[in-house]
């Protein structure tokens, strides 16, 4: 059955009643605005103004809407099929973007998960560091150490490895595994790391090395403060099998 088309207004009244958009109230929500084209930076609106989309839709479109290349590579693949299931299947595709991860990655990173989201990412990551520990006999090892200040997604395992106290998932609190969190640094961009930052490093692994499956942080990218600790978190942890997740 076809549905009536409705104006823009009653599109979006429409949206109000009936759609939860992220980030906003379910009963008082903050209001939308429909968009009606998007090219490049720019987001045009059904009311003719253009934003420029300095969040890249969240990250997700680094290279700007309707990139030529992008476009053509999704329309050629439409042609030949949208999805298959990646259990017991394979394509060219996925093998292709595959060889093209691992010759970037350093030696060692040869193997390729493929996830559809951030979040999802983590708990992919969550889940095969603690398989690891338990492959292992080492099945005390099943809390993680993440940053204070740290944001990591809104599922159940990203979230717990989140900011505990000035992120934004305090309400499941009493439900999240509860995580070992280090301070967040202090030390300067750039400059050696400072006496603070390397003491509550090192008092953490002391306390907690026994139980630590691995240790999650997002460098360089959006958070460059944290690159400091890199190599000598990756030196401390080498000595008691935990594993550095760290991502971009």
């Amino acid at each position: 059955m076809s549905l009536p088309t409705l104006s823009t207004d009653a599109s979006i009244q429409f949206d109000q009643e009936h759609i939860w958009h992220p980030y906003t109230s379910m009963i008082n929500p903050s209001p939308v605005y429909m968009v009606t084209e998007a090219k490049g930076v720019y987001i045009t609106l059904a009311d003719g103004r253009q934003l420029i989309d300095g969040m890249a839709s969240w990250w997700s479109v680094i290279h700007g809407y309707q990139h030529p290349r992008l476009n053509d590579a999704a329309k050629k693949q439409l042609d030949q099929f949208s999805h298959v299931m990646f259990g017991g299947l394979t394509h060219q595709p996925a093998i292709d973007l595959a060889r093209r991860l691992v010759d970037i990655t350093p030696e060692g990173l040869d193997r390729v998960f493929f996830a559809d989201s951030g979040s999802v990412s983590v708990e992919v990551a969550i889940k095969m560091a603690i398989q690891y520990q338990q492959a292992k006999g080492q099945l005390e090892k099943h809390r993680l150490i993440s940053l204070r200040c740290g944001y990591h997604g809104d599922t159940f395992a990203a979230m717990s490895v989140c900011d505990p106290v000035t992120g934004m998932h305090q309400l499941f609190q009493g439900t999240l595994k509860q995580q070992i969190f280090l301070p967040a640094p202090v030390t300067p961009w750039q400059e050696a790391i400072c006496e603070e930052d390397l003491t509550a490093l090192e008092n953490t692994f002391t306390a907690h090395h026994h139980e630590v499956a691995a240790l999650i942080l997002e460098p360089v990218v959006q958070a460059p403060v944290e690159c400091v600790f890199i190599q000598l978190i990756t030196y401390v942890m080498s000595a008691d099998s935990v594993i550095n997740m760290m991502y971009c």
